[in-house]
C-alpha cells in the first residue's frame, strides 16, 4: 500500500520552486563578504551520502521506493557575530530535473545533460539568537501524510517547502509540507543529488513573513541583513546504479 502511494504521488514528475535560484546567488554572495559560520549535521559529512534515516524516500524491491523515516537531522552551528538577532535555516537540492516528462517513468532515465532547479526541502527563519542547535528529530519526525504545519513553532517559523506543490496533485499526500522534509530524488536519475544545509546569522529578530512562505522569498526577505553564514552538503540518490557509487 505505502509503495503503490509512492508511485502514485512520484510518477507525474516535478514541479519545483526553482525561481529562487538568483536570490539564492544574492543571499550566497552576500554572506562570502562577511564572517564564517561552521555548521555541523549529525552523520552528514561533507560530500557523503546522507543516512536514510533523514529520507522522505528510500529503495524498496517494490515500486523502486517507499517512505522513508523522514527525521531531521541533528544541527549545530557556532556562534555568529556581534549584532546577530536571529538565525535562518534552508536546505535545497540544486540537481532537480527541470523537465518533468519522463521522471519516475519505467523503460525511461532521466539524462545527465538535463537542465536542473532547486527543490526547497527545509524551510526554517527566526531560530532565537541564543540558539545554536536543534536535536534529532525536533522539526520532523516521519512522515507526515498532508504535511505538517507551517508557522510558529518553538524553535523558530517554518516555511512551506517544495513538497507542497509537488504533492499537490495526490489526493493521499496532498497538502501543506512545513518545515522539514529530507530527500526523495527521481528513481530513474542518472546523477547524484546534493543536498545543501545552510545556516545564515541575521541582524534582525525576525524577517516579516508572510504566512505561508516559501523558498524564494525567504531568501528575498534576507537579503542585505546575513551577517555570516556556513553549510554542509551531502549528497543522495535512489538509482541503484548511482546510489552505489556513493561515497559513505
Amino acid at each position: 500500500m505505502v509503495s503503490q502511494r509512492v508511485r502514485t504521488a512520484f510518477g507525474w514528475g516535478f514541479l519545483v520552486l526553482g525561481c529562487g535560484a538568483l536570490l539564492l546567488s544574492g543571499v550566497k554572495a552576500e554572506a562570502r563578504a562577511k564572517a564564517r559560520l561552521r555548521v555541523i549535521v549529525s552523520r552528514v559529512r561533507p560530500g557523503r551520502a546522507i543516512p536514510p534515516d533523514f529520507a522522505f524516500c528510500v529503495p524498496s524491491e517494490k515500486g523502486h521506493v517507499t517512505l522513508g523515516p523522514n527525521k531531521s537531522p541533528a544541527i549545530k552551528w557556532t556562534k555568529g557575530p556581534k549584532g546577530t538577532a536571529s538565525y535562518a535555516i534552508i536546505m535545497y537540492d540544486t540537481d532537480v530535473p527541470s523537465e518533468r516528462s519522463d521522471v519516475n517513468k519505467e523503460g525511461k532515465m532521466i539524462p545527465k545533460t538535463l537542465k536542473r532547479v532547486r527543490f526547497y526541502h527545509w524551510l526554517l527563519v527566526d531560530i532565537p539568537p541564543s540558539a545554536n542547535e536543534l536535536a534529532l528529530g525536533a522539526d520532523s519526525a516521519e512522515v507526515t501524510h498532508h504535511g505538517k504545519p507551517a508557522g510558529k513553532t518553538d524553535h523558530g517559523v517554518r516555511g512551506v517547502n517544495s513538497y507542497t506543490v509537488f504533492l499537490a496533485d495526490n489526493p493521499d499526500m496532498k497538502g501543506t509540507y512545513g518545515g522539514y522534509d529530507g530527500p526523495c530524488p527521481p528513481w530513474n536519475d542518472t546523477i547524484v543529488h546534493h543536498y545543501h544545509f545552510m545556516v545564515y546569522a541575521l541582524d534582525v529578530a525576525t524577517l516579516g513573513l508572510p504566512d505561508n512562505f516559501d523558498g524564494p522569498q525567504a531568501l528575498k526577505a534576507m537579503s542585505g541583513h546575513v551577517l555570516a553564514e556556513g553549510s554542509v552538503t551531502g549528497v543522495y540518490a535512489l538509482n541503484p546504479a548511482v546510489a552505489k557509487h556513493l561515497p559513505k
